[in-house]
C-alpha cells in the first residue's frame, strides 16, 4: 500500500464519520447540538480535503480547505454571539448606575 492509497483510505474513513455526524445534525434536539454537529461536518470536510489534496498533489484543494477552516471559525463565533443575545443579553441595554 502506497502513501497516496493510505491517504485516500483515510479520507474515505473521515467522510464516513462525517456522514454519521450528519444524522446528528438532522436529529439534534437543541440548536447547540446542531451547531456542534455542523462543526464536526466542517472539520471532517476540511480534513478530507487536506488528505485528498496531499494524496493527489493538488495545491488548490489545500487552499480551499484552509478557506473553509476560516469560514468555520467565523460561523462558530456568529453562533455564540447569536446565542448569547437570545438569552436576554442585549448589548444596547446597559444599566449605568
Amino acid at each position: 500500500m502506497t502513501i497516496p492509497d493510505f491517504l485516500l483510505a483515510a479520507a474515505v474513513f473521515v467522510l464516513v464519520m462525517v456522514a454519521l455526524g450528519l444524522v446528528r445534525i438532522l436529529r439534534g434536539p437543541t440548536d447547540a447540538d446542531r451547531m456542534m454537529a455542523t462543526q464536526l461536518f466542517g472539520t471532517g470536510g476540511i480534513a478530507a480535503l487536506l488528505l485528498l489534496g496531499v494524496a493527489m498533489e493538488v495545491k488548490a484543494v489545500l487552499d480551499v480547505a484552509l478557506t473553509l477552516a476560516l469560514l468555520a471559525a467565523f460561523a462558530s463565533v456568529a453562533f455564540v454571539q447569536g446565542a448569547s443575545r437570545s438569552d436576554g443579553d442585549d448589548p444596547k441595554e446597559t444599566n449605568s448606575q
